[in-house]
């Protein structure tokens, strides 16, 4: 099995810096489809950029590259002991040449592990088959869209939609009542795998595997097929739009199965991926280890470009602050706002708020801006270089971020999805802002650092510590500002009506 560690790490990078076909044709539709000029119109040519940027510099799309998933099929008699050890060899070594973040934490102790190595971590499930090769798929699913997976049991009663019954009518409701709870905190546009019925362990995964279907396939069963096809539309007119900002593409894939369940049980378990839908797989010799086959994308067809233009698509109406921020530099700001950022900016998620809590800052946050980031970081000699830096979802931090706000005095909160009532009060009183970037778009904002000034808190882990960054042009879209304006609410108000009109 001499090729068997070159493939498995070929696959893991190709993974997760090139974004399959089938999903790039779905994005481009997506891009097409929506009115030019609006906030998601815009956010999508972001993504397109950034798909293009990842492909390039062979860098991560996403900077959560998730929870590894494999899904290996072997012939009878194979001996899975060393695959799987080449499979944790791999995984490790894509991560220390930065293609995969460290991502496993142990959930007793808070430690990263630094090598996404540790307990059920990667997940692989193994299966024979009666063929002669080697076949392995792999998922790179982030936690913001994992966080939206969703499960419900049926009968239910679904906010704007009423009940859902035990019939495909009841199953609808409550995939179109996932796809609007996800909003803009699972980076839509996304897709769903849906399993109606099995029980709940089972349901979940077979879930998930649905996401391993093609998008332009058709499913085979009539009914799930015609189901399908109402849920695409339905749901992009229910108006959530890229990133949750409002408009025409809120869904880029749903793929439904179905298996036997209990009497007395009857769940839809719902797998919601995001527009970084990375899923690829290979077919290799089982005496070599070599790639005999691509699944999902043909190595010898050059990637289509998918933005039209490289940089960013500016119109000239941007504001540009530098920090420190001023109270009047944010109080002028109004939601919708395009802002391009200059200067330091601190990376703090999870970790850090609850650090925050208990203890002062490590770093004056007078006027700062305060980035929910966890990037990909590669130490070179003395220095550390972003190699993947989007925003993570902030509705994990509004039990937190008022207090931060109002004690350290931080201006602008930067994130994606939107926050919550507590931080959008605390913004109005103290005079702050919540800046939009765009989820995902983890080669834009990497290539927006201009230099890692420092780190502190990185006993928490590469993700979780807090980076002092240098950067340039960083662009943000204005959500929520100092007036009490919020689009997000605006937004999750506006779909609850449309919602409530699928009945």
């Amino acid at each position: 099995m001499q090729f068997l560690d070159g493939s498995l790490l070929e696959l893991i990078t190709q993974t997760s810096t090139n974004l399959p076909p089938d999903v790039r044709q779905a994005m481009g539709m997506a891009l097409r489809m929506e009115i030019p000029g609006t906030q998601s119109s815009q956010a999508l040519h972001i993504i397109a950029g950034n798909i293009d940027m990842a492909h390039e510099d062979e860098a991560p799309i996403c900077q959560d590259t998730g929870m590894p998933t494999f899904i290996v099929h072997t012939p009878a008699g194979f001996n899975q002991l060393p695959l799987k050890a080449a499979i944790h060899r791999a995984v490790a070594e894509a991560t220390r040449l930065g293609k995969l973040r460290p991502n496993s934490v142990d959930s007793l102790s808070g430690k990263n592990s630094g090598n996404n190595l540790g307990v059920e971590t990667p997940v692989i499930h193994f299966e024979q088959w009666e063929q002669e090769e080697i076949e392995i798929r792999l998922i790179l699913k982030g936690g913001g869209c994992e966080n939206m997976n969703s499960q419900y049991s049926l009968p239910c009663e679904l906010d704007h939609l009423g009940r859902a019954d035990r019939d495909l009518e009841g199953v609808r409701k409550c995939i179109l009542h996932g796809v609007w709870k996800a909003q803009g905190y699972g980076c839509a546009p996304g897709a769903v795998g849906v399993c109606i019925g099995s029980d709940r362990a089972h349901g979940y995964h077979l879930a998930k595997m649905q996401l391993f279907r093609p998008l332009d396939d058709v499913n085979p069963n009539p009914e799930l097929a015609e189901l399908e096809a109402r849920i695409m539309e339905e749901a992009n007119r229910m108006g959530v739009g890229a990133m949750g900002f409002g408009g025409k593409a809120s869904l880029i894939g749903c793929k439904i199965t179905a298996a036997n369940r209990l009497p007395a049980s009857f769940f839809v378990s719902i797998a919601y991926d995001c527009w970084a839908f990375r899923r690829l797989g290979v077919r290799l010799d089982a005496s070599s280890g070599a790639i005999t086959q691509w699944l999902y994308r043909d190595p010898e067809r050059p990637a289509e470009r998918m933005a039209a233009s490289a940089g960013l698509p500016l119109s000239g109406r941007e504001i540009r602050l530098t920090t420190p921020l001023s109270e009047q530099d944010v109080r002028a700001l109004k939601v919708g706002d395009v802002v391009l950022i200059n200067g330091e900016i601190f990376t703090g998620r999870d970790q850090v708020h609850s650090h925050l809590m208990k203890n002062p800052p490590p770093v004056d946050l007078n006027g700062a801006v305060l980035y929910h980031c966890g990037p990909v970081m590669l130490k070179q000699g003395d220095e550390w270089v972003t190699k993947a830096a989007g925003p993570t979802t902030s509705a994990r931090e509004e039990p937190y971020e008022h207090h931060v706000i109002r004690t350290y005095g931080v201006r602008a909160v930067v994130g994606k999805g939107g926050m919550g009532a507590q931080t959008l009060a605390a913004m109005k009183d103290a005079g702050a802002v919540y800046l939009h970037a765009i989820g995902g778009a983890a080669q834009v904002y990497a290539r927006a650092v201009e230099k890692v000034l420092g780190v502190h808190l990185l006993e928490f882990g590469v993700p979780e510590a807090m980076w002092r960054l240098k950067v340039k042009d960083f662009l943000t879209i204005v959500t929520m500002d100092a007036h009490g304006n919020s689009l997000h609410a605006e937004v999750e108000a506006q779909t609850g009506e449309a919602l409530a009109l699928l009945k």
